[in-house]
């Protein structure tokens, strides 16, 4: 691509990564993988001839292009570009990225603003979900600028409200693929939950951690990793996602009782490396699981009464706040969180 390929960069959340137009990438599976994995400097892990930042949660992507479902506005797809691997993978979803869609989408005129909040209806290509972000757009322009803040991010930014609607199994086929609320794998106790995002959740003490370590302490805990990657390649299957050896879900979700005030501790992995904070569905699952009986989740949590549950999810740099919308009957019907994005760089992107 010595020509170039426009892109945006965006940070999504906790996250950063390339914002794309489908049509502007090469419609070609395997020529857009390779162009992504020069362009970020992939395989390496400095990622130094690339715009990769050397971690997982600044190499990412979000492709975005007008949608043709029904009541979405445009369609999101994310990829994962690996740093040390040669791999570039739609095996999961992103929803902090999935809060620059929104701006990003009405920045390329694909939706156009409806006011000073404009809301932008996005199907996850990933899920085969929708979700509903609302932008700010005074003056009809998407704004960046605001006083709302997310733990991990510093400074203010303009509030974009995410809203999540039947994400429930979207990608294991069910909220609990076994239809247990607990099982064991290699004498664990675990919550085997997809609600946006397939998790392995399983409490701290159990694998000999507090579940309160830093990432750095757990990064380097060789030990540890290991026995979790033992326990995730046994859940995949489990969970309807076959072979997970190369895949970057399950995440692997650590708890322990909450610290700060919140609803429960959580060590996000994602699943080698430990998430400096916690992935947006990531942290709706592991909320879901917050309220399901029997779980080592629910062994731990600290959770308030109501219908509508707002669990804030504790995680090394903070807190994620989580409203789990529950019918009469306690089943979980929608999810939403406040989210952030700040445009970055808007240019040329070379492979």
């Amino acid at each position: 691509m010595s020509d170039g390929i426009r892109a945006m960069w965006m940070r999504g959340g906790t996250s950063k990564g390339g914002f794309f137009l489908a049509e502007d990438l090469p419609a070609e599976t395997v020529a857009r993988d390779a162009f992504l994995l020069s362009a970020f400097g992939s395989p390496d892990p400095r990622q130094i001839d690339g715009m990769g930042g050397a971690d997982p949660l600044t190499s990412k992507v979000a492709v975005v292009s007008r949608s043709s479902h029904d009541g979405a506005d445009v369609d999101y797809l994310f990829l994962q570009v690996f740093v040390d691997q040669a791999i570039v993978t739609d095996s999961q979803n992103c929803g902090n990225m999935l809060a620059g869609v929104g701006p990003f989408a009405i920045e390329r005129g694909l939706v156009a603003p409806t006011g000073d909040q404009t809301r932008v209806s996005i199907f996850m290509v990933n899920t085969g979900k929708l979700a509903t972000a609302t932008v700010q757009t005074p003056g009809g322009t998407a704004t960046y600028a605001g006083d709302a803040r997310i733990d991990g991010v510093p400074g203010t930014s303009a509030p974009i409200p995410l809203a999540f609607a039947d994400i429930a199994g979207s990608s294991c086929g069910a909220l609990l693929p076994t239809g247990h609320a607990a099982d064991e794998i290699e004498g664990v106790l675990v919550t085997l939950i997809d609600n946006g995002m397939p998790c392995v959740v399983l409490a701290a003490a159990d694998v000999g951690i507090t579940g309160y370590e830093d990432r750095e302490t757990l990064d380097a805990d060789g030990a540890v990793k290991a026995r979790l990657e033992a326990i995730r390649l046994k859940a995949g299957p489990l969970m309807n996602l076959g072979d997970v050896a190369e895949k970057s879900v399950p995440k692997m979700m650590v708890v322990a009782p909450p610290r700060a005030g919140g609803a429960i501790s959580v060590r996000s992995f994602i699943p080698h490396r430990v998430h400096a904070s916690i992935g947006v569905l990531g942290a709706v699952s592991v909320a879901t699981a917050c309220l399901i009986e029997g779980s080592p989740a629910a062994a731990v949590a600290v959770v308030p009464e109501g219908r509508a549950e707002t669990l804030d999810v504790e995680h090394p740099t903070g807190a994620t706040g989580c409203v789990i919308e529950l019918d009469e009957a306690g089943e979980i019907t929608g999810a939403a969180m406040l989210r952030t994005a700040r445009k970055l760089f808007d240019g040329l992107l070379f492979g």
